[in-house]
């Protein structure tokens, strides 16, 4: 599994998204580089699709929400990158519903979806932790 603990955030609704979210993405992307044919790989692509059209937009609700809660100067910038994803995410997901299953499609579905949640987590989503924490420091003094 590609979860780090050094990726957690501090708030506890939002690193269990998190740490869902990269189990999910792992097995995805676990299952394509399987040796198993595609028929066997349409019920994960299915899955996942539907999870990932469903739970990016709980989770990036959530995590704006928090981000509202705190005072995050970021917050509008972040939120373009959250609704880019998802409308990444509905893009791929039209593209599987017209035409089928296209290995090539779902493997740079699955490098996308890795690459993305690694770097936006690492990155992106530890700003919100770091600001929280400069944010609790200078309110203490």
């Amino acid at each position: 599994m590609i979860w780090k603990e050094k990726y957690k955030i501090g708030v506890s609704l939002i690193d269990a998204q998190h740490e869902e979210l990269f189990r999910r993405v792992t097995d995805f992307v676990e299952t394509l580089r399987s040796p198993v044919e595609w028929t066997g790989k349409v019920g994960k692509v299915n899955e996942t699709l539907a999870f990932m059209k469903d739970y990016v937009v709980t989770h990036f609700r959530d995590e704006e929400a928090y981000q509202r809660k705190i005072g995050y100067p970021g917050l509008e910038a972040h939120t373009k990158i959250h609704n880019d994803m998802v409308r990444y995410v509905a893009d791929v997901a039209a593209q599987y519903e017209q035409a089928g299953y296209k290995e090539q499609l779902m493997q740079q579905f699955a490098g996308k979806l890795l690459a993305w949640l690694i770097n936006h987590v690492a990155a992106e989503d530890q700003k919100i932790a770091d600001y929280e924490r400069g944010r609790g420091a200078a309110g203490n003094e």
